[in-house]
């Protein structure tokens, strides 16, 4: 069944259509964007913005029963903090099925999503979004890291029995030993990793000089660090040379240096401007990777750090505090670019011939999935 659809403006996933373009699918499938006056009868006339469904590149859904849980700008210690006193709470398969629902119905079609548990498993069997998985393990000294990938291991295993194919990746520099970096790059070599970088300015520091305030965290959750001796480098000078031969989403990047983006290489850096309002209360350096030509992408995080796990919140929220980016960019950040890095432009993320990316309308300040 063929539909037609047009708009004042419709962005292909890479740039805005002339205007009076046509976008014709058949059962969803792209055929093709067309000139209005070669597109026949039926046209559907919509108004706003017609543009690919959202890829959000990192979210972490189990964290949905944390909404309005943690309070604002208290800093990552805290956060990370709270956020381990919390976590272990199964979550409902309801309050995790409410939250696929509002990632849907506001035009996200596909998610990297972080798993610590199986919790989320029973909600992704009954959505239609594309999920990547990506099962994230800690633990900041050598000795427990043959235990700590152990335990991972069955979470992984549950995952597989159902079909959602997860990767094992680390949660952060400061959180995941050499040893444990190692058996990650030995398990999950050659495949797409995430993690968190730079999120705060004490992460820098400590791999720097071993000093500032990350050694209060470690204090607080009684992890013994007198083995640590810091490299001198950043953080992700520290990390990125155990996966420098492979594709990586580093997360968050809020206090990324020229040096780290100079020294990338296949690295995706994903955006979650609201997360970092919301942690730290600083936003992160978008000038610096759009100089350095970086590759960007968007994610919402969790509703332990955001209001709400909609892109287009995200999208108006860069836009807010980075007027100067053209939307035709930010829009490609949050739909082709995410695709891409996910691995998945094959099918989403533009309106390809072929590609099945669905179709969001984004009207009175708002977006929503139509097809």
């Amino acid at each position: 069944m063929y539909t037609k659809l047009t708009a004042p403006t419709i962005f292909n996933g890479y740039q805005f259509e002339p205007e009076n373009s046509v976008l014709v699918l058949n059962n969803g499938v792209v055929e093709e964007i067309i000139p209005a006056a070669n597109a026949g009868d039926d046209i559907i006339f919509l108004e706003g913005i017609l543009c690919p469904g959202f890829v959000n590149a990192h979210c972490h859904t189990e964290l949905s029963h944390l909404k309005n849980k943690i309070p604002k700008h208290t800093g990552l210690i805290n956060f990370v903090q709270e956020v381990l006193k919390m976590r272990n709470k199964e979550i409902s398969t309801e309050i995790l099925t409410s939250a696929l629902k509002e990632i849907r119905d506001s035009g996200t079609v596909a998610v990297g999503d972080i798993c610590n548990t199986k919790n989320s498993i029973a909600a992704k069997l009954q959505s239609d979004i594309h999920f990547t998985n990506f099962i994230e393990v800690s633990g900041f000294t050598d000795d427990h890291a043959p235990s700590r990938m152990s335990a991972i291991q069955d979470v992984k295993k549950q995952f597989n029995e159902k079909g959602l194919n997860p990767t094992v990746v680390p949660h952060a520099p400061y959180s995941v030993s050499p040893a444990l970096f190692r058996l990650i790059g030995e398990t999950s070599a050659g495949k797409l990793i995430s993690i968190h970088n730079q999120e705060c300015e004490a992460e820098n520091l400590f791999f720097q000089s071993g000093k500032g305030e990350m050694l209060e965290l470690y204090k607080n959750l009684g992890i013994d660090i007198s083995f640590f001796r810091p490299s001198f480098k950043t953080s992700f000078q520290t990390w990125h040379p155990y996966f420098s031969q492979q594709p990586v989403i580093a997360v968050h990047n809020t206090f990324i240096t020229t040096p780290d983006v100079q020294a990338a290489n296949n690295v995706s850096f994903c955006i979650c401007i609201r997360a970092n309002l919301h942690i730290e209360n600083t936003l992160p350096p978008l000038q610096l990777l759009i100089d350095k030509k970086a590759h960007i992408v968007l994610g919402t995080d969790s509703l332990a750090s955001n209001d709400s796990l909609n892109m287009y919140d995200e999208i108006k929220t860069i836009k807010k505090y980075f007027p100067e980016i053209p939307l035709e960019t930010i829009l490609q950040w949050a739909t082709s670019n995410g695709a891409k890095t996910l691995q998945i432009g094959d099918t989403y993320g533009s309106f390809k011939k072929g590609n099945t990316p669905g179709v969001v309308q984004i009207y009175n300040d708002n977006s929503q999935r139509i097809i």
